[in-house]
């Protein structure tokens, strides 16, 4: 067996296995286990399905399972139970980062703009929104178009997340509404001032060191090169991907 395969340990499993469909029928299969490994492994080393090594079982078998699970919102259940366990009311902290779509990820039914997939000057690419806590662990995610503001999407990316006493963002985040929101909703915005703002509001210049985690949160996520860039044609499925890497990386130990 080459030495270069994941191969999911026993505590990973024994966490996972639990949010997994009961309802299999059917002739016999390779097992679950071996299968969600070889998922994992398609992600991180950003090979094609189709060239998932043979250890892992047949490479139809882990892109059917993959993408099943991902209709039925198997992926994304796993990350909100296990970040659920973890959410901290103290600090959070939010931010985007983008990720350049490959041609492949064209030629979706519905048109790239339903599928989360936008052009900018950098070409055509996808924006992961995430919220995190004070270790830099995510919390929450979203995908948009590439082209997409930051802030009209943090209302609803924040909703998702239990009230937190400060939450940190960068300028991109400095708006007056959504300033609002959160002190109503008991948050304390820790957002620097844009410089062509004529009332500035007060900044917690200390706090705001700590965003830091988020950005090295990201860089965790595109160690994963089937994450770095965009392989999929459905958003479905590549918030599926992101949804399972941040399971493992910071909520299943």
């Amino acid at each position: 067996m080459r030495s270069n395969l994941f191969w999911l340990s026993d505590e990973q499993w024994a966490q996972i296995e639990p949010h997994l469909p009961k309802d299999v029928r059917g002739k016999a299969r390779v097992d679950d286990r071996r299968v969600i490994s070889g998922i994992v492994h398609v992600i991180k080393s950003g090979c094609r399905w189709c060239d998932c090594p043979p250890e892992y079982g047949p490479p139809t078998t882990i892109y059917n399972r993959f993408v099943r699970w991902a209709e039925r919102g198997v992926w994304e259940r796993l990350f909100r139970e296990r970040a659920g366990r973890g959410r901290s009311t103290e600090t959070q902290m939010i931010d985007a980062t983008h990720v350049k779509a490959h041609r492949s990820a064209s030629g979706a039914k519905k048109g790239e703009q339903n599928q989360a997939i936008g052009r900018t000057r950098g070409g055509r690419n996808t924006k992961i929104h995430a919220i995190a806590d004070a270790k830099g662990r995510l919390l929450a995610i979203l995908l948009t178009g590439g082209e997409a503001h930051d802030c009209p999407p943090a209302q609803r990316l924040i909703r998702r997340t239990k009230a937190a006493k400060k939450i940190l963002g960068d300028k991109a985040y400095d708006s007056a509404e959504l300033r609002q929101w959160l002190i109503n909703r008991g948050t304390k915005p820790v957002v620097p001032n844009r410089s062509n703002r004529k009332q500035p509001f007060s900044f917690d210049k200390k706090s705001y060191k700590q965003r830091h985690h988020i950005e090295n949160a990201f860089c965790r996520l595109k160690d994963f090169r089937r994450i770095a860039t965009r392989y999929d044609r459905l958003a479905r499925n590549f918030l599926a991907s992101v949804c399972l890497v941040a399971a493992l990386v910071w909520w299943i130990q």
